[in-house]
């Protein structure tokens, strides 16, 4: 596979860049819901390439390497890193609202 194959592959899928493994799962889902030979309205030629495509993704997302360094972590989930910034803020972490999202101290 080459990066213009993975690149048809996406545009077959109509993905954006960054999406999940699931996500790429679920919209072959409803990729073959619509154009599958046997449903109403399908398209067996059409069906072969996003089989392929899926085949192209599928691939490469396997061979991805994963990091698991702080930097990706945060990069990946930024609403922890936002926690781990306030936490400990007077207003914003622990010591303004409590785990029920009142003020504490008033």
């Amino acid at each position: 596979m080459d990066y213009e194959e993975l690149k048809k592959a996406q545009e077959i899928f109509g993905l954006l860049d960054g999406v999940s493994l699931k996500e790429i799962k679920k919209r072959h889902r409803e990729l073959a819901k619509k154009y599958h030979p046997d449903s109403g309205g399908g398209n067996a030629e059409f069906m072969k390439e996003i089989n392929e495509a899926y085949k192209i993704l599928l691939g490469y997302c396997e061979s991805f390497r994963y990091s698991f360094s702080e930097e990706e972590y945060y990069r990946q989930n930024p609403e922890e890193l936002i926690r781990k910034r306030f936490m400990n803020d007077p207003i914003w972490g622990n010591g303004g609202f409590g785990a029920n999202g009142n003020l504490d101290h008033f």
